[in-house]
């Protein structure tokens, strides 16, 4: 940025960019905070394309914080199926009851009222304030982080608590008063579209007052973390079946994939054999006795901290399951009934390698 250039200069040519450039996405046709909050949420870890579709269905299911307060957790996780991060969802549903119960079904506008809702943390808030309530505060997200590390060329890690304050410092100091959402937006569609982690600087608007591309450092900002290695599990679960309707579980609504259906199963001890495993889970987890047949396959599975692989096996039991510990329901589960679920990634990838309902069962 060239000494003593006005922010205002720079947050006119910014928003005169986004004016003309901003994509049509459906959560900006609306001023609904309830609409914002749940594209918010969506948004979150996930790519723009793939929202569209999940945040149209969900709020034609559930079009209030009211009607989302009343259905099932079950609902919800079915809906949400594919989006991932499923805590989002939890969190989600469980503020919306809040929300209906203690603000009469309006999302407060107050950001410590916003921040005390589940799931709803600085940047999250700061992006209903600005944009649906019209507050002067500025929304941080990995975008904005971005933009503002190069803009001006912030050498330090932007996590730390130094680098916040630092990069909060630059956003307040060229937010327009009164235009807080719209300013908000337009540094996070720069973010999005232009100063990506490859950025097209010569299409950026502030591309002339940008620090880090006028020294060569704009793809060196913000500074990386060194990556860390990702560790791989070894799983194992059951596909038990009987009459032609399968066994799943659902774990409890809590930590990683909580709330979520899956098929009965878990970790595989050091030392220990997938078969002695498999009998182990199912007699602590669902007070079932289990003998262990063939294996169907293995199915891969990713998440953000760690790599998976999970042993199928064709397995039976005698009596009906008792889940407690990891599982907190359990259901014999009907084809049909299939799209009504939200089942973990592991489970879809695995029911449709799975030629369902019969007696030849290969994965």
């Amino acid at each position: 940025m060239t000494r003593g250039t006005d922010p205002r200069t720079i947050t006119q040519k910014l928003l005169a960019w986004y004016e003309k450039n901003r994509r049509d996405l459906p959560w900006r046709r609306t001023r609904d905070p309830y609409a914002i909050w749940v594209a918010e949420v969506m948004l979150q870890q996930t790519q723009v394309n793939t929202v569209k579709g999940y945040y149209e269905r969900f709020l034609q299911c559930f079009p209030t914080v009211r009607a989302l307060a009343e259905t099932d957790l079950d609902d919800v996780l079915a809906l949400w199926q594919g989006l991932g991060y499923y805590a989002r969802a939890r969190h989600l549903h469980k503020a919306a009851r809040i929300v209906s119960q203690e603000h009469g079904g309006t999302l407060p506008k107050e950001l410590a009222a916003l921040r005390n809702l589940p799931g709803i943390g600085p940047y999250t808030s700061a992006a209903i304030a600005s944009i649906a309530f019209d507050q002067d505060v500025p929304a941080l997200d990995a975008n904005v982080v971005r933009v503002l590390c190069r803009l001006f060329n912030y050498g330090n890690d932007p996590r730390k608590a130094a680098g916040k304050r630092a990069l909060r410092h630059y956003a307040e100091a060229l937010l327009p008063p009164g235009r807080a959402g719209e300013y908000n937006q337009a540094m996070m569609e720069l973010g999005a579209t232009l100063c990506t982690k490859a950025p097209d600087c010569e299409a950026c608007p502030l591309c002339s007052f940008c620090k880090a591309y006028a020294k060569g450092l704009q793809t060196m900002r913000p500074i990386s973390r060194r990556r860390q290695e990702v560790p791989h599990r070894t799983f194992v679960s059951a596909l038990v079946e009987r009459a032609g309707r399968l066994l799943v579980v659902r774990r409890v609504p809590e930590g990683l994939l909580g709330g979520l259906w899956e098929l009965p199963g878990g970790p595989v001890k050091e030392g220990e054999t997938p078969q002695a495993a498999l009998k182990r889970h199912l007699r602590e987890g669902l007070g079932l006795e289990t003998t262990v047949g063939p294996r169907l396959g293995v199915v891969e599975h990713a998440y953000s901290h760690f790599s998976l692989s999970v042993q199928v096996y064709e397995s039976a039991v005698e009596g009906e399951p008792q889940p407690k510990g990891t599982w907190d329901d359990a259901h014999w589960l009907d084809p049909e009934e299939r799209e009504d679920f939200g089942f973990t990634g592991i489970t879809v990838k695995t029911l449709n390698k799975l030629p369902w309902s019969g007696s030849d069962l290969l994965l």
